[in-house]
């Protein structure tokens, strides 16, 4: 289990892992994707709100 956060954290560190953290924190900030997000993630979780 180490091993893959390690992984993790090495590829946070990296200049994709950089950039794919920018673009979810711009997503986001962004209204619209905040509430995609938030239904995506209801439909995961199997509420139906």
């Amino acid at each position: 289990m180490a091993g893959i956060v390690e992984r993790i954290k090495r590829f946070a560190r990296s200049p994709q892992g950089r950039r794919a953290t920018e673009q979810a924190r711009r997503a986001a900030a962004d209204p619209r994707r905040r509430a995609q997000g938030r239904r995506l993630l209801g439909k995961l979780r199997g509420g139906h709100r």
